[in-house]
């Protein structure tokens, strides 16, 4: 099985690659798109975030609007092995209006940049300016300044978009980065994309997997990772070496499905957070494979939900003293 036909890819004489995947891009709709099978409708529109790298924020907005500054806001990073797609990639955009007319929220989709040709840290680097951006649209961009209470800020990512949410979440605790009005009420963390040298059981009974085999996605992170690294990196191995930050993460939501390859490993990335006292919902083991809510209207209404009960709280995610404070 050839890796690079799987994942629709070329590699170029630079390093570089093709990229030749039949997935669609979305436009955005400024005045409102419906959702199937609901009078629900959701404007978006793009707006600019680091112009030199050429990023862009996807922004969504429930078009059924609560009277005050109420919708909790969703930065969210999409999937795709860092390597492919886009925030405007059709079945990634689709989630966002779901998410955004279901939740309710307002959501923000980075576009951030890709590997190989910006190998990681590049889209770490990136979600730290989509931070800066956030803090700064609470009073500069209407959709936000309007209708979002900074007190319900949530980072969300899929696949590869959940380890951008996490290792941004560290580097912000790390850093005692200040992002005053908001306050980073949890982690939405959906189907992490993790990996290591050592293969797991999942990894090797899936290893010919329809999504996500085994050979594509060792490719993946042969291109994703910083020259010279391997697999047990701190950006792809999480539990090999637990990060000193760890333990002060707010409330995490982690979603995995049993017919995923990385099920295993998310598996043990949560029995991690649970160790140090970090306050997690998993929502671990139901049927699917590696993306499915992308794919089944089904598991998207399944993932909307359990977005939707962790967002708006409840005994299930503790109490608010578990959040995040501004500066730590």
């Amino acid at each position: 099985m050839d890796p690079y036909k799987v994942l629709g890819l070329t590699l170029n004489q630079d390093s570089t690659v093709s990229r030749s995947s039949a997935m669609p891009l979305s436009s955005a709709f400024p005045n409102g798109e419906s959702l199937p099978d609901s009078t629900a409708t959701v404007s978006s529109k793009d707006v600019p975030l680091n112009p030199s790298h050429n990023t862009t924020v996807r922004l969504f907005l429930p078009n059924s609007l609560p009277p005050s500054k109420s919708l909790p806001l969703i930065l969210y990073f999409h999937g795709g092995g860092f390597v492919l797609f886009h925030a405007a990639s059709a079945p990634f955009h689709a989630s966002c209006v779901h998410l955004a007319a279901s939740v309710p929220a307002i959501v923000a989709s980075v576009d951030y940049r890709l590997a190989p040709e910006h190998r990681l840290p590049a889209a770490f680097d990136d979600a730290r300016d989509a931070l800066r951006w956030a803090q700064s649209a609470v009073a500069s961009d209407p959709w936000v300044r309007d209708f979002v209470d900074p007190t319900k800020f949530f980072l969300m990512g899929t696949s590869a978009g959940a380890t951008i949410c996490y290792h941004v979440a560290l580097d912000l605790i790390s850093s005692k980065l200040n992002l005053s009005p908001l306050r980073l009420s949890g982690l939405i963390l959906d189907q992490p994309y993790f990996g290591g040298i050592a293969r797991t059981a999942s990894e090797l009974a899936f290893a010919n997997d329809k999504i996500l085999p085994l050979s594509a996605n060792d490719l993946l992170w042969k291109l994703a990772l910083p020259l010279g690294s391997d697999r047990d990196h701190e950006y792809c191995n999480v539990v090999a070496k637990e990060a000193k930050e760890v333990k002060f993460l707010p409330p995490c939501l982690v979603r995995g499905h049993n017919g995923d390859p990385l099920f295993d490993r998310q598996k043990v990335f949560v029995e991690m957070l649970k160790k140090v006292g970090v306050t997690v919902v998993a929502k671990m083991g139901s049927p699917g494979h590696h993306a499915v809510e992308l794919f089944n209207s089904e598991k998207a209404t399944e993932m909307v939900t359990d977005v939707k009960n962790f967002v708006y709280g409840g005994a299930e995610i503790g109490t608010p003293g578990a959040r995040l404070e501004n500066k730590l």
